[in-house]
């Protein structure tokens, strides 16, 4: 009798040797994915579902403790027809976009010091942890006194926010280093800046890059912060001019559109990690 093929497509499988290697069918892996997808959706649906009862159909707030969907959807579209909402949403982007460089470029050099020395940790380390923990809305008034209220008083609270998290992840990457691979540096003579580049920030880009991930939602947070140094646009000034004019419509239109655009920054630097250090994820797996 000939053999029957497996009725699922889990059950496919091939000897290797001794051993069985279970193999997915094909549609396993879309299956997944759709599976994924619609677990990844329920939630904001039920959060949707549960404003619209409580709004519409409850009754259980106002107009002006929460709007009903179709009235917050009403000013969305306001916002975008006239133009306003593509302004706040530009004028943001850039400033975080600025901010978070800024963040990047003064955290990589001050943890790669801080993280290979041990008399730039003694003298900067305890400085900088003791700043990384002042409130933002705290550095607005000195940002207003030393800068002035144009664009670099945002920029630099932003950048602010972006650096923390970038600077204590990538120490912490230097720290946990094998000192054997650094001992083998030694050994062949490499220069200081030679170990640096070739063994302490590759080792320690984990790291780094979840520090990126954190240092991004910084600097979205920080925003709505840096707006309120004399803005006339931003997601930021739009949320404070909501309040301001009693439209909490256009208050939850920010409010979404700063998670969106969070959300999809951390996705792009998800998958610019995935890109770089794929052999983590496998490690984890």
């Amino acid at each position: 009798m000939g053999s029957s093929s497996p009725r699922s497509p889990l059950a496919c499988s091939k000897r290797a040797g001794n051993k069985t290697v279970w193999r997915g069918g094909r549609g396993s892996g879309a299956r997944t994915g759709k599976i994924a997808w619609l677990a990844a959706a329920a939630l904001p649906a039920v959060l949707i579902g549960l404003w619209w009862m409580t709004t519409s159909v409850a009754h259980r707030f106002t107009a002006n403790q929460l709007p009903p969907i179709d009235q917050t959807w009403a000013a969305a579209r306001e916002l975008v027809q006239s133009g306003d909402f593509q302004r706040h949403v530009l004028a943001s982007l850039r400033r975080v976009a600025l901010g978070f460089s800024l963040g990047i470029a003064a955290a990589l050099p001050s943890a790669a010091l801080v993280g290979s020395s041990r008399a730039a940790e003694r003298i900067l380390d305890p400085t900088l942890q003791a700043l990384r923990n002042v409130p933002s809305l705290a550095w607005v008034p000195f940002l207003l006194l030393w800068l002035g209220i144009d664009e670099l008083p945002k920029v630099t609270l932003i950048a602010i926010g972006a650096f923390f998290p970038i600077y204590v992840n990538v120490v912490a990457g230097i720290k946990r280093i094998d000192p054997k691979l650094v001992e083998v540096g030694v050994v062949f003579g490499m220069s200081r800046a030679a170990l640096l580049f070739r063994i302490f920030l590759p080792a320690a880009a984990p790291y780094a890059l979840t520090g990126l991930r954190i240092g991004a939602g910084q600097a979205w947070l920080f925003l709505v912060a840096a707006e309120l140094i004399a803005s006339t646009r931003g997601l930021g000034f739009m949320l404070i001019d909501g309040q301001n004019n009693l439209r909490p419509d256009i208050m939850i239109v920010g409010i979404v559109s700063l998670a969106l655009l969070g959300k999809l920054t951390d996705s792009a630097l998800r998958l610019l990690e995935h890109h770089l250090i794929s052999w983590a994820g496998e490690q984890a797996a």
